[in-house]
């Protein structure tokens, strides 16, 4: 396994290059508004179009690989997200930054198509659960690293732009001189939204609610912040707590859905998170340390609602069906993310900082009550016959849904073989 994450060590530098450029950016984003003094809902409907431009990106990148093949592409999407933030600083116009928006969101899920492709790529049977983990571990501490990212240069200046940009642009050196393959790309089949929904309701709803919430959080949060009164170095510290936290509970929550019913499961993550989000509302603290339990116990339960709604579907999927569910699952987050800032600027607005807090959870709660609703009139699939559970992470592409250890239909590439032949001869 280690000379597998070797042999793979130029991706996964572009990985932690990229995803810590894009995670600081997006918390740069909402502070600098914030201190532009831009309304709420306004900041909300700007930072959306970068989740608009991620779907978008997630349905069409492929044909443009498939055009110009992976590096090439790769080039071209991760030169686009540098330069859109290089612009940000040279006109503070929200309708030149939410088009900037819409060019990263697309220009992101580029450049992870592309890197996500390589990496299902080099998987075998026996290896794929090890590196669908490792790709998991590696995403979370870059963005967590990301957000810390933001001490280093004043909001309201240029600086930080560019450093986002020179982070972004140095992803393309290690993939660039990769003496690996290009491997074959195939876009990942969906089922519509409301065929996945008949069969598994609590699945979708789980997977929609998600994206309102965590997109949301990762939109505003830095806007709640700044409104509470925190400054860039608490804020930054409060953002990577949240991702932290998410990457943290993943674990212990996927060892309590294989031992009870998966439903129940999500019903009682939604109900705690639902009270952690309350408390956040109502007490409406300054204190970090509080703070910072309250929206980690928040935000990990929430994000771990997307990988609970995918175990419960495809406990319910035929097997040849698990990849065209989980790319539907992975559609259905993407129209809650657009959803959620919207609608929690709207509170903001409304209700002052606190909305965002208590928006999600009365999100919560209607999820809490979809969950329970099914439990009372669908039967329960027995924990026995319950596939094993696997943390998903929503923020990636659906050529990830390949890599997934559940999906039986899974075939090792040719580029596998010639992986294997270079590790004999080195020994």
């Amino acid at each position: 396994m280690t000379r597998m994450v070797t042999s793979l060590s130029a991706l996964i530098l572009s990985i932690v290059l990229l995803v810590s450029g894009n995670a600081f950016l997006m918390t740069l984003l909402g502070i600098r508004l914030s201190i532009e003094q831009v309304a709420p809902d306004v900041i909300g409907w700007v930072l959306v179009c970068y989740s608009i431009g991620f779907v978008l990106g997630t349905l069409y990148v492929h044909r443009v690989i498939g055009r110009v093949g992976h590096i090439r592409a790769f080039a071209v999407f991760a030169a686009m997200a540098a330069a859109a933030s290089l612009m940000y600083p040279m006109a503070v116009s929200m309708v030149f930054w939410a088009f900037l928006r819409v060019l990263s969101g697309f220009s992101i899920a580029g450049v992870l198509v592309v890197i996500e492709s390589w990496f299902s790529s080099r998987a075998t049977n026996a290896n794929r659960g090890a590196l669908f983990a490792v790709y998991q571990i590696v995403f979370y501490l870059s963005a967590a690293g990301g957000q810390l990212v933001v001490n280093v240069g004043d909001p309201a200046n240029f600086m930080p732009f560019s450093l986002a940009a020179i982070l972004l642009t140095l992803a393309l050196v290690p993939l660039s001189l990769t003496r690996m393959e290009a491997p074959a790309i195939e876009q990942a089949s969906r089922m519509s939204i409301f065929t996945l929904a008949r069969q598994s309701f609590s699945g979708v709803a789980g997977a929609l609610i998600c994206g309102v919430m965590i997109g949301g959080f990762y939109a505003l949060g830095p806007v709640y912040a700044t409104l509470v009164g925190l400054d860039v170095a608490r804020t930054s510290t409060f953002m990577a707590s949240a991702i932290v936290a998410a990457m943290i509970l993943a674990w212990p929550l996927g060892r309590v859905c294989d031992r009870f019913d998966r439903r129940r499961v999500m019903f009682w993550v939604a109900l705690v998170a639902a009270a952690a989000a309350g408390a956040v509302g109502v007490l409406e603290t300054t204190n970090l340390a509080m703070l910072t339990l309250l929206v980690g116990l928040f935000t990990g339960l929430s994000a771990s609602v997307y990988p609970i709604a995918v175990a419960i579907t495809n406990d319910r999927m035929e097997t040849s069906r698990i990849v065209s569910a989980s790319a539907t699952l992975l559609l259905s987050y993407g129209v809650g993310s657009v959803i959620g800032p919207i609608v929690m600027a709207e509170l903001i607005g409304l209700l002052g900082p606190r909305g965002l807090f208590l928006g999600n959870t009365g999100f919560l709660v209607l999820l809490a009550l979809i969950t329970s609703y099914r439990i009372s009139h669908t039967e329960d699939v027995p924990v026995e016959e319950q596939e094993h559970f696997v943390p998903a992470m929503p923020e990636t592409s659906p050529v990830l849904t390949e890599l997934d250890p559940r999906n039986e239909e899974f075939h090792e590439s040719p580029e596998v073989e010639e992986m294997k032949e270079e590790l004999r001869q080195t020994g």
